[in-house]
């Protein structure tokens, strides 16, 4: 095992899946002092593999990751330490370490806080108090709460995570101000449900006291994703309208729109999601929509199919993902009967796939030629005046980018560009400040 020849610990760090998953890898390298991160295992003193497991896709590319790693280091003496932790150490535990052998510690998520303990042995004066590491440098997610209460028949997430836990208002007041003073212009909060927030504590109206207090923090945009369409409200929508700086922007997973089908999986709004649109959309009229929708459920039949997707040509949703339902282990769901052919499942796909790509390409011609201001993400590796950056209407890693020609940009930054040209889910700008 590699011990480090210098003072600096020689860091390589993945996380995948979902940007929860990305706040945990930069909390465990806050606690690291003086480390170096590297592109490549084989020059790493440590590695730490952050996993997912959520559907099937995730844990085969988390498998993949290992196996990668475990061939890259094989040849090494002494090797890296190798840290496996995550969605896929909770959801497999012992199983998945009689496969793996060669890495050296798996470490649940509820451990992760106690990495220090576990490691002091081999690198020893390694380690320190400290606060979370940002890896990006215009943007950071604040993780408001772990786990999730809702019990849909389809999702793993519970069983990995557990049940709704909720940080203190204080706490992530104090988290927020961090990521202010170090020069973020956009938080983003992220749990798997947002609008759940602070129940466990007693908090009422938990979401919309935070959003207030971030909005007091000067953040230039305040962005939510994952919120639960039957937490939103009358209340939470007039704080939105009241500050500038909170984005009237809506990540509403809401998975299908038949009745049948929602009540099968367990959504408690599955009267009417309808309602909770037309609530948004009365409030907010500038308001811009992304959801998520699963086809394929099991007893979905055509006649479902149909009317999801006369649901989402009534809707005309701004930006729209869709997932093949996949049978997870330990879900209700994988029990059901009825189940949906892989090549039926990926016909429906295509469908609403296909659909959802003309209605992104008409929506963003309506911002051709306008002005907008742009947060500069990161610079082209190739082209020195060229920068991918969002508008406010863009989420990171989600959405479309905003492609933009500027000779004094750069990530952090805002500028303010005209829209030259729409792409089917990217925007092409010209920096109109220089």
């Amino acid at each position: 095992m590699k011990s480090p020849k210098s003072t600096s610990l020689k860091v390589f760090s993945l996380s995948l899946g979902c940007p929860k998953n990305l706040v945990d890898t930069e909390n465990i390298l806050g606690i690291l002092k003086n480390f170096k991160p590297v592109h490549s295992p084989t020059e790493a003193d440590l590695i730490l593999l952050n996993t997912c497991s959520f559907i099937q896709p995730a844990v085969e590319e988390a498998l993949e990751k290992i196996i990668f790693i475990i061939e890259q280091i094989k040849h090494l003496n002494p090797k890296p330490f190798f840290i496996v932790t995550g969605c896929l150490v909770n959801r497999y535990g012992i199983e998945i370490k009689k496969e793996f052998p060669e890495v050296d510690l798996w470490l649940p998520i509820a451990k992760q806080s106690q990495l220090t303990s576990k490691l002091e042995k081999y690198f020893p004066n390694a380690f320190k108090k400290s606060k979370r590491v940002l890896t990006t440098s215009s943007y950071a997610y604040l993780k408001i709460s772990e786990g999730c209460n809702n019990r849909c028949s389809f999702c793993t997430i519970p069983s990995i995570r557990g049940k709704l836990k909720s940080k203190p208002l204080q706490k992530l007041i104090l988290e927020a101000s961090h990521i202010k003073n170090c020069g973020v212009k956009e938080i983003i909060l992220i749990a798997q449900d947002l609008t759940a927030y602070g129940r466990d504590l007693g908090y009422k109206n938990g979401l919309a006291t935070l959003l207030e207090h971030l909005a007091n923090l000067e953040f230039s945009w305040i962005r939510m994703l994952y919120l639960y369409p039957g937490g939103i409200n009358k209340n939470l929508l007039n704080i939105i309208k009241k500050y500038n700086n909170i984005l009237p922007y809506f990540d509403l997973p809401l998975q299908h729109a038949h009745p049948e089908i929602l009540k099968s999986m367990g959504r408690p709004f599955a009267k009417n999601p309808q309602k909770v649109l037309e609530l948004i959309k009365e409030h907010i009229p500038e308001a811009v929509i992304r959801t998520t929708l699963i086809v394929g459920y099991p007893g979905e039949s055509i006649s479902h199919f149909e009317y999801l997707v006369q649901f989402v040509l009534k809707n005309q949703f701004h930006y729209l993902g869709v997932f093949t339902y996949f049978p997870e282990q330990g879900t209700r769901a994988a029990k059901l009967s009825n189940q949906v052919t892989s090549r039926e499942k990926q016909r429906r796909y295509q469908e609403i796939m296909t659909l959802q790509q003309e209605i992104s390409k008409k929506w963003l011609k309506t911002w051709k030629g306008k002005k907008e201001k742009i947060l500069i993400d990161e610079p082209h590796p190739e082209w020195p005046t060229l920068f991918k950056g969002r508008t406010w209407f863009q989420a990171p890693e989600i959405d479309g980018f905003t492609y933009i020609s500027s000779l004094n940009a750069s990530p952090g930054k805002f500028v303010l560009a005209n829209i030259e040209d729409t792409k089917t889910y990217d925007l092409i700008a010209l920096d109109i400040s220089d």
